[in-house]
């Protein structure tokens, strides 16, 4: 059951190409992935079906939802060439997060921290507040945000190499 709501996040995602921003089928879609995202994770919880093939298709699921966002987001946004570079500096760091946990363990890892779940709370709600909030600010917010749990993604990374040898 969790792997099917995982799957319906995958297919929301995929339905917000096709649906102009802002536009209710937008909106619709968008509120169904962030749904899907909030109880996907308590449903194999509580149905005892977590697995680890669940939490790659959450993060499977989450990479796609988030790509489809900045693909639909980032053109009519209109920031300043400076917060593309932090957009893109977090990104970096990101992947190297990545990129250490496949070396120190062989697999592509993915921290779910309190900070991470911050960044995605306030992701989510950014597109949500268009229209009542600056959008370089709350760009700047989230890109604020987001700098730290990178950085400290790659901590908690570096610490398990640690562990390991």
């Amino acid at each position: 059951m969790a792997n099917l709501i995982t799957t319906l996040r995958i297919l929301f995602s995929i339905g917000l190409f096709f649906c102009s921003l802002p536009s209710t089928a937008f909106y619709i879609l968008y509120l169904g992935a962030g749904f899907t995202d909030m109880i996907d994770g308590r449903v194999a919880r509580l149905t005892h079906t977590e697995s680890e093939f669940g939490s790659k298709l959450d993060t499977i699921a989450d990479v796609v939802f988030v790509g489809v966002c900045l693909v639909k987001l980032l053109p009519i946004l209109h920031l300043p060439s400076w917060l593309y570079t932090w957009i893109a500096l977090i990104a970096a760091i990101k992947v190297m997060n990545a990129l250490l946990g496949y070396v120190t363990q062989k697999l592509f890892t993915d921290v779910h921290s309190l900070m991470n779940k911050v960044t995605g709370g306030l992701l989510f709600i950014l597109p949500l507040t268009l229209s009542i909030v600056d959008h370089v600010y709350s760009v700047s917010v989230v890109c604020f945000v987001a700098t730290f749990a990178a950085v400290q993604e790659g901590y908690i990374e570096t610490k398990k190499k640690g562990e390991i040898l």
